[in-house]
């Protein structure tokens, strides 16, 4: 066994956080392709993937359905943990030391950070938006009820919550991929105590039950 295996570890997320997080993900790219092949002539080229224009037509608002689902468990049980507090704001305050990578100046970090708490409230903030202008626009079931007013305004909320969502996205994949060992977490589930330490003192102390609050990992 090599040393790597042999190091101790912390368990970041539970096998069914991983697998519904994947699975948001793989949603998430479904839906985004086929809706960016609705969205412009220009890209309209995507729908290919689904079977064609009709095909995207359709598949779209059941996939932007199932990517919803699968969203609601994991923000429950994520809740609690993406409350701000007041440490939260001052990390927020100091983000000249966050995007220069100079951690020893923020105040210690819960499980997450201030950033990826506002993320999480954004990506719930445009579900709800894609969901409500979503039902307005699905021609197939709802947008009979709806006068072409209201229709044309939903596409337009339908249209900026897609954007918002597509830069989130992207941001949260840059983060993952920048703080190494954010990926190998959702990946395996666990993080070494000197990436807790670093990273998220505050919720290292309290998995740990650190006796001293100096007590620094290896």
């Amino acid at each position: 066994m090599s040393d790597s295996e042999r190091r101790p570890t912390l368990a970041r997320y539970s096998s069914g956080e991983r697998t519904n997080h994947w699975l948001i993900a793989l949603g998430f790219v479904l839906a985004a392709l086929s809706g960016l092949a609705l969205f412009h002539p220009a890209l309209f080229w995507l729908g290919e993937l689904f079977g064609g224009g009709p095909w995207t037509r359709v598949l779209h608002p059941f996939i932007g359905l199932f990517m919803l689902i699968v969203f609601l468990p994991l923000a429950a049980s994520l809740w609690g943990d993406n409350r701000m507090q007041a440490a939260d704001w001052q990390w927020l305050r100091r983000w000249k030391d966050v995007v220069n990578n100079r951690e020893e100046h923020l105040p210690e970090v819960g499980r997450y950070n201030a950033g990826q708490k506002l993320l999480f409230f954004v990506l719930g903030a445009c579900m709800i938006g894609l969901l409500l202008s979503g039902l307005v626009i699905w021609r197939a079931y709802f947008s009979l009820y709806f006068s072409i007013g209201v229709i044309r305004l939903a596409s337009v909320v339908h249209a900026v919550c897609a954007f918002v969502l597509i830069c989130a996205i992207l941001l949260h994949i840059y983060a993952a991929i920048w703080v190494k060992g954010s990926l190998h977490a959702m990946l395996r589930g666990t993080v070494t105590p000197g990436w807790a330490w670093k990273h998220h003192r505050a919720w290292f102390r309290q998995i740990t039950h650190a006796a001293h609050p100096r007590t620094r990992p290896d």
